[in-house]
């Protein structure tokens, strides 16, 4: 039995979705147990591209496979239920055993997005998708929300969408904004809870059945490390737990059941939205030649969100921050993903920590403003102009390419496992199976 964790190493876009399709060739059982639909994960097989935002990647590997929406979750069920239609008409989730819906996930509804949707027009913007997820959040927080299994309580379902109103119904109409008809958002909402009721189940209960069964877990998180929002660069983060910790407490099991923790991480760096980007090749007081690297980047690694098509800041690899994310997450393990962007580039710079008011730091600092302050600190490698996409194992690699990952691997002090070189799943070489 092996139950295996996989978070997001950075500010999330890090190529989970390939990385979990991998994985869940050896795993039963994948959950995905936090955020909403506000991550994209983008799956390339063959010809075929898909982009899913709440059902786990393991989807793809087929019958036998089950999917978990965990407890932690945010779940818009209009969402839902597209992408569950989009899948089935591929072939994919014709069981509907291959799907598992927790009843204590918290529901997205219009409101959600709309309160998302005026935050981001005023001067406090930070860059959210404008799904809802925060607001979702913050309604389970104040012990108001409204659960998945409440969406088949007519009764419960309306008492609860009253109070919601009431709560935010100041908020919106100062703002302009607007109501969904409540009657039209009941009898839609219950009509969405029928489609999904054949789902529903105790998450909690379901995960650890499996693992007593013996069976292979694998737990996807969303987004990364640095947006966990007791642990990231605050108030630039998501609304959930990124970490390796937020599997257990979304999952309702103990992190002894863990083996295994395998942090995603780019051969460079990306960010979605504000918030501070030390290592950022981009930005107002960019260089002319550090802006036209960061929009080669951009170009080469199709920077551009699932969720929203929104370009994504690119920098160079950030390792004082991954050492950070790798602490947070008690990291067994790393897989590397994009290593090919980096091709046919001269040098490569590697971020090994900050100057901040006069000192060096070795780890992102936890202080908004020093992290807004931090000069990062590089060492620079020499670069590699070979193709890599071919390489199916560690020696094919270039000779800097490999100095380039072994430098990581050290500065870090945790091993590379896994390599992306291409977005195939063929393109890849597999060092060490967590599974295994």
């Amino acid at each position: 039995m092996a139950n295996v964790i996989i978070v997001g190493a950075q500010w999330g876009d890090e190529g989970k979705g390939k990385v979990v399709d991998l994985y869940t060739e050896f795993a039963d059982v994948v959950v995905r147990f936090g955020g909403g639909a506000n991550a994209g994960h983008t799956l390339v097989v063959g010809d075929q591209k898909l982009i899913t935002h709440l059902i786990p990647s393991g989807v793809l590997r087929g019958r036998g496979k089950r999917c978990v929406l965990a407890g932690g979750m945010v779940i818009d069920p209009k969402t839902l239920l597209e992408e569950i239609a989009e899948l089935k008409s591929r072939g994919l989730l014709q069981d509907d055993k291959d799907l598992v819906i927790s009843t204590a996930a918290h529901v997205i509804l219009p409101e959600h997005r709309e309160v998302d949707r005026l935050r981001e027009l005023g001067k406090n913007a930070i860059g959210t998708t404008k799904r809802g997820i925060g607001p979702a959040y913050e309604a389970k927080m104040a012990r108001r929300g409204v659960r998945m299994i409440d969406l088949i309580h007519p009764e419960r379902l309306k008492e609860l969408l009253l109070r919601s109103r009431e709560e935010l119904a100041q908020y919106i109409a100062e703002r302009g904004g607007t109501f969904t008809p409540l009657e039209q958002e009941l009898e839609e909402s219950l009509a969405y809870g029928q489609k999904i009721k054949r789902y529903f189940t105790d998450t909690s209960s379901y995960v650890h059945q499996e693992m007593t069964r013996g069976r292979h877990v694998l737990f996807e998180g969303a987004q990364g490390a640095l947006l966990d929002i007791d642990h990231g660069t605050y108030p630039f983060v998501t609304s959930s737990s990124t970490i390796a910790a937020g599997a257990c407490t979304s999952c309702g099991i103990g992190p002894t059941s863990i083996d295994a923790v395998i942090g995603i991480a780019k051969a460079y760096t990306t960010r979605v939205g504000g918030g501070p980007f030390p290592t950022e090749l981009g930005g107002e007081n960019a260089t002319v030649s550090d802006a036209a690297l960061g929009e080669q980047l951009r170009k080469v690694g199709h920077e551009y969100g699932s969720t929203t098509g929104r370009p994504r800041r690119c920098g160079w690899l950030d390792v004082a921050a991954l050492r950070l994310a790798a602490r947070w997450n008690g990291m067994s393990g790393i897989a590397l993903t994009k290593l090919d962007v980096l091709s046919k580039m001269k040098r490569v710079k590697i971020c090994v920590g900050y100057k901040v008011n006069g000192r060096e730091m070795s780890e992102l600092p936890c202080d908004i403003n020093e992290i807004e302050g931090a000069q990062p600190i590089y060492e620079e490698l020499e670069g590699w102009d070979a193709d890599t996409t071919s390489a199916r194992d560690f020696e094919s690699l270039p000779t800097a390419a490999q100095r380039y990952v072994r430098r990581i691997e050290a500065l870090v002090g945790v091993d590379i496992g896994l390599i992306s070189v291409g977005p195939a799943r063929a393109e890849t070489i597999m060092i060490k199976n967590p599974f295994r």
